[in-house]
Order: C-alpha cells, then structure tokens, then sequence
C-alpha cells in the first residue's frame, strides 16, 4: 500500500511501545536507523512516517506548499468503517482541513474557547477539584488518574458545554475507547459521535450560556454536520490531552523526590513542573498527521503522496539538537498549534495546585516501576496511579462564591431558578447578569 521500508519498523499500538520504560531511548533509537522520519506501524496493517526529529517536525508543520492535513486522499483506501478513521479519517472540522476552510473552522472554535472568561473557568476547576477531592480525601487513598485525572475535565467541559455531570462517564468512555485505537475504536467513535448529536440536537432547542450555543450562533453559520464534528474536536481535545497533562504532571512530582520537596515546602508554583511534562511526556506523544502533496524527496527518504506522516511530539522534545533548552512542541506550531493554550495549562495547574494543597503528603501507593500506561499510538496515558496520604476528613470550604460564576453552585440541593432569557450575544454578560448554571456536580 505504501512505499515504505520493509521491516524492522516499529509499531505504535504494542503493548512494548505504550510500556517502554524509557521512551527516549524508543526515539533515539528510530533516530540512529532511520534519522528524522522512522516508519512506522500506527495501527494493525496501517503504515504512516513518525516525525523524529525536531527540525523535521517543524518544517513539516510550517509547510502548507508541500505538506497538508486533508487526510482524504489516504482515507478513501480504506474501508468507511475502518477503526483508524476515527482519529485519522477526515472530518470537517480544523484539525482536517487547509486554507480558508481551515480558517474558516478555526475561528469558531478559537471564538468559542475565547468567551470563557479566566476568573470562570479557574472558579469552575477548583470547584470541579474540590468535589473530586472530597470523595476520597477521607479514605487515604485513591487512584489519581480514574478517580481525579481522568473525571476532572470531563465534568469540567460538560459544563462548559452546557452538560449535566451525569453525562460525563459516557463522555469518558467512549473517548478512551476512540483514542486506544485499535479494537474498540470503530464502536468509541459511533458512541462518541451519537454523545455530541444529542448535544448539538439540546442546545439547538435550548441554547444556554455556554461553548456549544456560541458554535452554533456563530457568524460563521456552520451547519449542523459541521457543528457536530467541531464538537468532537473540542471536547476531544479538552478531555484526553488535559487529562494526561495532570495524570503525567502527577506521576513526575510524585516520582522526583527534591521536585516534590521544592513544590511542597515552596510556592505551589506547579509552572516548572508543567514545562517539564511538555517537553518529555506530552499529553499527545505520536499525532497531528499530515500527507505530501505529491511524491517528494524528505530528509533521506522517498515519501509517497497521501501516506501518513505523524509529529512525534514526544521524540522531538528529547531530540539531542534541543535537549536541555526547553524547547518542545507540545503545543505544535504554524496555522494548526492548539488554539486554547492558556486554558489547558491553566485547568491542569489549578488540578495539581488544589491536589497537593488539600493533600500536602501525597505519595505513590506501589512502585514507580509498577504503573502503567494506557495502550495506544497517540498518547501517552497512564492508566491508573495508586496513591496513598493522610486521610482528611474536614470538607471543602462550604462559604457561597461570588453570584455572578455561571459555573458553580453552592450546595448539593440547589435547584435553578427558572430559565432566564438568553442575551443576545452569551460572551457580553456582564457579571451582575450572568445566569446561575448548573444544576448538578459531581456527587459528594
């Protein structure tokens, strides 16, 4: 199917690549056989390029002459219900498009993402913490990426979405399922897909002050199928990747004994430790597929037009040519870098922040040896992280916030008032203004 060379390549989707003890070794490796580009096997019987190297990635990412992200071309030789196609397969939406289409979908999503005012999503994160907290804060123990790492955005974004909390598991679900790519992914995509309908289907009837009435109220008047896969992506990208930004940003506090302390006995400032992660274990390790133009000669080796070429954003931020800069590329660059940033970084820094505030002597429950990850060419997740402190049984402060935050409430009884008129533009309320929100949390 492809002009790829003949084995040994190195296959993404192992059980000995999501569990390889050192994966800069992994990199560097691919590096000393193959360079910048390593072939690869994505999925069973699915073969792509893994971008390796730093320079590499980068002009990948900056040329739109040669390069582009309409994966059409390669989808269309495969099967429609083929399990690849659900992280790969095109979608219109920005992650799948060039040119005005891609700008025309972006501005939507960056629009949107830009309404949420900081003081709001920062009150609605440590709320969403503290409740997370508080169901096993008394026990001793817990497991930080099921029962914190994982629910935590979920339920953070359902809100901003205008979901109720009882949705998130299925939320959760099915995104694990769609992003371990390889048994479960074709029946995750369906569910995952059938999740964001019914959203697009409530709040075409009922528009609310939230993320998904501002896509849909858009100037840019994207269609309903349009609509449902902009959804996908944002959601998506809100969930998994923020998860493995704290499960990871976690997992390497924990496991750095003079980090911990500095964290601990110093400001709390987490910032150091964020960098970190997003230099060596980024939420999306293997992703952000591209295709050649049209067949071309690349940094040692023929690439065939419409064959996936991957931006290992794992292996170019531990490529010797930056090492120990702090140059990485988790956020990717040129027109397709992640549009909200600042929000991701800001929901994993108050997750950590309020976890080690409320439990100062956290530690790992088992050996660092002992935890794995999730399996899966795009990621690298943890799927689970014992951990053991001091039970606390005194519960989050109970005092009423400010009125004004559409995205908490105060007591687990609260009901809404009765829904208020929609202004006409939901991203110029002022505070005095602002509806109340939500009617549930996650149980206490």
């Amino acid at each position: 199917m492809t002009s790829l060379p003949a084995p040994p390549y190195y296959s993404l989707y192992t059980e000995h690549f999501a569990q390889a003890a050192n994966r800069a070794t992994y990199y560097s490796n691919m590096r000393e056989h193959y360079g910048a580009l390593a072939p690869v096997e994505i999925v069973p019987g699915i073969m792509g390029w893994l971008a390796v190297s730093y320079d590499a990635a980068q002009q990948i990412l900056l040329d739109q002459v040669n390069f582009q992200k309409n994966p059409t071309g390669w989808a269309s030789r495969l099967p429609a219900d083929h399990p690849v196609l659900g992280m790969l397969g095109p979608r219109p939406n920005p992650l799948f498009t060039d040119g005005e289409e891609h700008a025309r979908y972006r501005q939507v999503v960056s629009d949107a993402f830009a309404g949420v005012e900081p003081h709001h999503l920062r009150d609605a994160t440590r709320v969403v913490a503290d409740h997370l907290i508080d169901q096993f804060a008394s026990a001793g123990e817990c497991d930080l990426i099921g029962q914190y790492a994982r629910p935590l955005p979920s339920y953070l974004f359902n809100r901003l979405f205008g979901q109720s909390d009882d949705d998130a598991p299925r939320l959760v679900a099915s995104l694990a399922g769609l992003m371990e790519g390889v048994d479960a992914a074709a029946a995750a995509t369906a569910e995952f897909e059938r999740y964001m309908g019914d959203l697009l289907a409530a709040k075409t009837a009922h528009p609310g002050p939230d993320m998904a009435t501002a896509m849909i109220q858009h100037p840019a008047g994207l269609t309903p199928m349009e609509l449902l896969h902009n959804f996908v992506l944002t959601v998506a990208a809100g969930q998994e990747p923020t998860t493995n930004l704290i499960g990871n940003g976690l997992f390497e506090y924990l496991i750095d004994d003079d980090l911990y302390t500095e964290v601990v006995n110093g400001t709390l400032d987490v910032q150091p430790l964020i960098n970190r992660v997003l230099a060596t274990r980024p939420p999306m390790a293997n992703y952000s597929a591209h295709y050649a133009r049209h067949p071309m000669h690349f940094h040692g080796h023929n690439l065939p037009a419409d064959v996936p070429i991957l931006i290992s954003y794992e292996a170019v931020g531990q490529d010797p040519a930056v090492l120990g800069t702090g140059a990485h590329m988790a956020w990717s660059q040129g027109p397709h870098a992640c549009p909200a940033t600042g929000m991701a970084q800001s929901i994993a820094t108050i997750a950590i922040s309020q976890l080690i505030h409320r439990l100062p002597d956290l530690q790992l429950g088992v050996p660092a040896a002992e935890i794995r990850n999730r399996p899966g060419p795009y990621h690298h997740a943890l799927a689970a992280m014992p951990a053991r402190f001091t039970p606390v049984r005194a519960r989050t402060r109970s005092e009423r916030p400010w009125p004004s935050n559409p995205y908490t409430r105060t007591t687990v009884d609260d009901r809404s008032p009765e829904p208020q008129p929609l202004p006409q533009n939901w991203q110029t309320w002022l505070p005095a203004t602002c509806p109340l929100g939500h009617t549930q949390r996650p149980p206490v």
